[in-house]
Order: structure tokens, then C-alpha cells, then sequence
């Protein structure tokens, strides 16, 4: 459309296609890091159905199971939240040990 109208003009034109072509390589450059990121997010689901047990575990809990550097409560809740949906774990409440409050824990689901 625009090559058409600047047909005139060659320098817009090729400065048209150059950023359209930027533009198409940073999506397909952020299309790979976002695949990157989810399969990253999936290993970790399934490290953290693996640690789960039958007992509630906090996620301070689960966090130290897991073991691995950089995982934090804040990466382990979206994650453990998908697993409650797909119906791989529960999500639960414990209380404190200073008896004030609960804390939100996951094990997985009861055997039927």
C-alpha cells in the first residue's frame, strides 16, 4: 500500500521495507523466547508434581524440595495453580506455627 503510493519516492519505500522487516524479525525473535520461556515453565511444573506428596507442603516447602537455584514461591504458585487445575494437586490451607493465620499449601489429590 504504501510502496504503491510512494511509488514516487524510492528512499521511503526502502525505508518502509526495512522496518517492516525489523519488525518481522523481532516478532519471530520474541515468538522463540516465549516458546523458550513456557517450555522452561512445563520443566518446572513437572519438578514440582514430582516433589509433591500426600501430606500439604507450603510452597517455602516445595521450594526447598525442589532444590534448584532461582526457583522461588513466586515462580512455584502459577505453576503449582495450573497443576490444581488440571487436577494433578490440591490446594489447601495450613496454619501458621504461630498459630496466627493460615498458609496456602498443595499435595496431591486423594486417591480414589
Amino acid at each position: 500500500m504504501i510502496a504503491k503510493a510512494m511509488a514516487d519516492n524510492a528512499d521511503v519505500v526502502a525505508f518502509c521495507e526495512k522496518e517492516i522487516a525489523a519488525l518481522d524479525n523481532r516478532a519471530a525473535k520474541a515468538k522463540e523466547r516465549a516458546a523458550k520461556k513456557a517450555a522452561e515453565g512445563d520443566a518446572l511444573m513437572e519438578a514440582i508434581a514430582d516433589v509433591l506428596t500426600n501430606e500439604p507442603m507450603t510452597l517455602a516447602e516445595i521450594v526447598e524440595a525442589l532444590g534448584i537455584e532461582g526457583v522461588t514461591p513466586g515462580k512455584v504458585t502459577p505453576r503449582a495453580g495450573k497443576l490444581v487445575e488440571a487436577g494433578r494437586a490440591v490446594k489447601t490451607e495450613v496454619a501458621k506455627a504461630e498459630g496466627k493465620g493460615k498458609l496456602v499449601a498443595y499435595m496431591l489429590p486423594a486417591a480414589e
